[in-house]
């Protein structure tokens, strides 16, 4: 799953409308931060094997340290200690904590049986990569929901509050979009310069919310 997550990201604004929007978008995408440098680590592997669902091209043979959910559950405290002690702000790390956790759920909703609830578990996966349309139509729903939670529970404080916000909203579908449509990576390792782009994804998301502010309930 891909904009589903940052679909979370922008709904959890609604649980802490006073943290910034960069933060949310780090906590979904937390997981997969994480998961580059258990790759270079050795730690973790996965395959490019085209074929292997009927969306996605990547094989996730091995990755209990970053995608079981026990340690989903063990991240999403570490961050969410984390921007507590920086903020002092409890609805912001719940939202934090919530984001991490919920990166396991909705990988478990798309992907097949790949996903451990510990190392060394069975593997469990709904399976919804399968199916292209039902992929989808179901991040295309959850990304417009997502957007519209936020826009009801911010307001722009000037240009850059809009432009920004949606300039990150189309480089969001136009990656998705092209990830759809285009080839496969070339190797694993090309999955490293991944990293870079996510966190192109939080600053533009930091800026923006920047420039926006909660509105009062």
């Amino acid at each position: 799953m891909f904009i589903g997550h940052f679909a979370v990201g922008l709904a959890l604004k609604r649980v802490a409308p006073q943290t910034n929007l960069g933060w949310l978008i780090a906590a979904v995408c937390f997981l997969d931060l994480l998961w580059p440098l258990f790759l270079i680590a050795g730690l973790e592997t996965v395959e490019i094997d085209p074929g292997n669902t009927a969306f996605t091209p990547l094989n996730f043979i091995s990755y209990p340290y970053t995608h079981s959910l026990a340690m989903a559950v063990v991240w999403s405290i570490i961050f969410a200690g984390i921007y507590l002690a920086v903020t002092k702000y409890r609805s912001g790390a719940i939202a934090i904590g919530l984001g991490v956790v919920s990166h396991w759920f909705l990988d478990w909703v798309v992907h097949r049986a790949d996903l451990p609830l510990y190392p060394g578990s069975e593997k469990y996966g709904l399976g919804v990569w399968n199916s292209v349309p039902a992929t989808l139509v179901l991040e295309f729903a959850m990304f417009g929901v997502g957007l519209w939670i936020y826009l009801k529970m911010t307001r722009s404080l000037d240009r850059i509050g809009t432009y920004v916000l949606w300039i990150f909203v189309a480089i969001l579908l136009l990656s998705y979009i092209g990830n759809v449509l285009g080839p496969p990576p070339p190797s694993a390792s090309a999955l490293l310069f991944f990293t870079p782009v996510v966190w192109l994804y939080i600053a533009l998301a930091t800026w923006t919310d920047r420039h926006r502010q909660a509105k009062a309930n």
